[in-house]
C-alpha cells in the first residue's frame, strides 16, 4: 500500500457542521442548503424553447438533442441557449432556481403553451422533447422499455464516473488511491457494461438512434475518446473496441458536432459557441458578442 493510500484516521463529529471550505476546483460555490443566493432574472430569447445550461456533460445532452430535432425539420425546437457559469455561481441566482430548485444545468423553460412549463435535470428534458416532437423514443414497447432503461442506466451511473472518479482523479485537492482505485474500478466495469451492449447492437436501444445514446455519449463517448479527465491512458480506453465504433459513429453526425459547441467556453475557440440564438450563431460565433 502506497503513503497516500488512506487518509489519517478521521472520527466524524456527531454532528456535521459546515465550518470549512472543502477544497478542490469548485469549493467556492459548494454548499450544504439549496436556494438562491442572489437575486437575477434569466433572460428570455424569442424562441419556444430557453435553455439556461453550460456544455458539460449533462448540458451537451440536450443541445444535442435540439440540434437533431431542428435537423429533422421539427421548427418547434427552435430554442435560445443561454449561458450559465457554474464556476462563478449563476446557476443559485433567483430566476435560475425557478426553473430548477437543484440549482444545476440544464434547465429547460418551454414557452410554447398558453403556460410556460419547467423542466429540469437531464434525462427529465431528453424524455420531455422526445415525447413532444414524437422523435428519437421508440413506439415499440420492447424498443422504448430498452431505450428508457439504458436512460436511466446513464443517470444512474454518471455520478460514479462524474462526482466519484472525476472528482477524485482530477479535481480533489489531494490524490488518494483508496478512492480513485475504488471509482476507477467502477468506471471500468461501467465502459464494459456498454462495450458488451454495443457489441450486439449498433446502438444502445437496438439499431435505432435514440435519446438513451445522447445521454450516454457525452459522458462515456467522452470517456473512450479521451476527452475526459485526461484519463484515457489511465483507463486503457482503447480496450473498449465496441464503444469506440460506437461513438466515432456519433461524432460524424453534424447534429452531434453542433450540440456539443453551444455554451462550451473551453477548448479550441473553433468549437466554442457560447450562446446560440439561431442557427447562424455556428458561423458567426456567438463567443464574440458574449462578455
Amino acid at each position: 500500500m502506497t503513503d497516500n493510500a488512506a487518509t489519517p484516521d478521521y472520527t466524524p463529529p456527531q454532528v456535521w457542521v459546515w465550518n470549512k471550505p472543502n477544497g478542490g476546483e469548485f469549493a467556492s460555490i459548494n454548499r450544504p442548503i439549496a436556494g438562491p443566493t442572489h437575486d437575477k432574472d434569466l433572460p428570455v430569447g424569442r424562441h419556444p424553447l430557453q435553455l439556461y445550461s453550460l456544455a458539460t456533460p449533462n448540458g451537451q445532452k440536450v443541445t444535442i438533442l435540439l440540434e437533431e430535432l431542428l435537423a429533422l425539420g421539427h421548427a418547434g425546437a427552435e430554442y435560445d441557449a443561454w449561458l450559465i457559469r457554474i464556476n462563478q455561481g449563476e446557476q443559485f441566482g433567483s430566476g435560475f432556481v425557478e426553473v430548477n430548485p437543484n440549482s444545476k444545468i440544464p434547465a429547460l423553460l418551454d414557452r410554447s403553451g398558453p403556460q410556460p412549463i419547467r423542466v429540469f435535470e437531464s434525462g427529465a428534458i431528453l424524455l420531455y422533447l422526445a415525447e413532444k416532437f414524437g422523435a428519437f423514443l421508440p413506439s415499440q414497447p420492447g424498443a422504448r422499455a430498452e431505450c428508457l432503461s439504458w436512460l436511466f442506466w446513464q443517470m444512474g451511473s454518471a455520478p460514479y464516473l462524474g462526482g466519484g472518479f472525476g472528482h477524485f482523479y482530477a479535481y480533489a485537492p489531494a490524490k488518494f488511491e483508496y478512492a480513485i482505485d475504488r471509482y476507477a474500478m467502477e468506471t471500468k466495469r461501467q465502459l464494459d457494461v456498454l462495450d458488451r451492449r454495443l457489441a450486439h447492437s449498433a446502438y444502445l436501444a437496438g439499431d435505432e438512434y435514440t435519446i438513451a445514446d445522447i445521454a450516454v455519449f457525452p459522458w462515456y463517448g467522452g470517456l473512450v475518446k479521451g476527452w475526459m479527465y485526461g484519463a484515457g491512458e489511465f483507463l486503457s480506453v482503447h480496450e473498449y473496441k465496441n464503444a469506440l465504433r460506437w461513438a466515432d459513429t456519433l461524432l460524424a453526425r453534424p447534429a452531434v458536432v453542433r450540440g456539443r459547441m453551444v455554451n462550451r467556453t473551453s477548448g479550441d475557440p473553433a468549437g466554442q459557441l457560447h450562446e446560440r440564438h439561431d442557427a447562424s450563431d455556428f458561423e458567426t460565433k456567438t463567443q464574440d458578442k458574449v462578455a
